[in-house]
């Protein structure tokens, strides 16, 4: 145990080792809450303490009666330059992915999205509402917004596939550039419908600008990810001298 380290911070490590080496797989019931107080020589609190911990963060499932069970893998993203389409993405990942459109609709431009998409204020804005999901499970809310004359008439189709790939094949609009900012939010009564999670489950929260060659901005969206279903990899180069 590290110096100064809780002991069910210490518990939840060693737990995480064993998720993460195999040792416990996917869909195994992990010891019961006495047998681990007698394995770490602790307390049924600190124990509980410790699970609590890892179900609130994805990586363990607890069943009424039946006991605690270690969760699914979490979806992986990457955050790096990719052209994967979010299904690309999932399959080699053994997930089936699907992407359900909530709604569209055009909407006047506001005065955020005047900033963020270089509209004129009360400008047509196409917004795009939708939930991805793998496996059946939604891991992911996104509201995109698309000026009208950058691609008008935004189609059901085109919206339930990767919609840079139909900007790219349906108007000849190409993305070339993109700026994320992510946030740690907390699920609302908005997210909690669309995403199925409990209140107040942790999310991550990115705000995206996508332009194309010129500089000239096609989308800006918000996306939240469920953080019990979702992990992030970067990726960085760097030059050798």
């Amino acid at each position: 145990m590290e110096k100064g380290q809780s002991l069910h911070a210490y518990i939840k490590e060693e737990l995480l080792n064993r998720i993460k080496t195999n040792k416990y797989k996917k869909g195994d019931k992990i010891p019961t809450e006495h047998e681990l107080c007698k394995d770490f020589n602790v307390s049924r609190t600190t124990v509980r303490t410790a699970l609590n911990q890892l179900t609130l963060e994805g990586y363990l499932v607890r069943q009424q009666g039946k006991g605690t069970f270690v969760a699914d893998q979490k979806v992986k993203q990457t955050l790096t330059q990719t052209v994967k389409r979010y299904s690309d993405q999932m399959a080699v990942q053994g997930k089936e992915a699907h992407i359900q459109l909530i709604n569209i609709s055009v909407v006047p431009a506001t005065k955020q999205l005047q900033q963020s998409l270089d509209v004129e204020l009360n400008d047509p804005v196409q917004r795009i509402e939708r939930v991805r999901t793998a496996n059946g499970e939604p891991t992911q809310y996104e509201i995109a917004y698309i000026p009208w004359d950058v691609a008008p008439g935004i189609t059901q189709e085109h919206a339930e596939t990767s919609l840079y790939a139909s900007l790219r094949e349906a108007y000849d609009v190409h993305i070339a550039r993109t700026i994320e900012h992510m946030e740690i939010t907390f699920a609302d009564d908005l997210l909690c419908t669309h995403l199925k999670c409990e209140n107040h489950l942790p999310c991550f929260y990115i705000e995206t600008i996508a332009e194309n060659e010129a500089g000239k901005k096609i989308e800006f969206s918000r996306s939240y990810f469920r953080g019990d279903k979702t992990h992030f990899v970067i990726e960085r180069n760097y030059p050798a001298n």
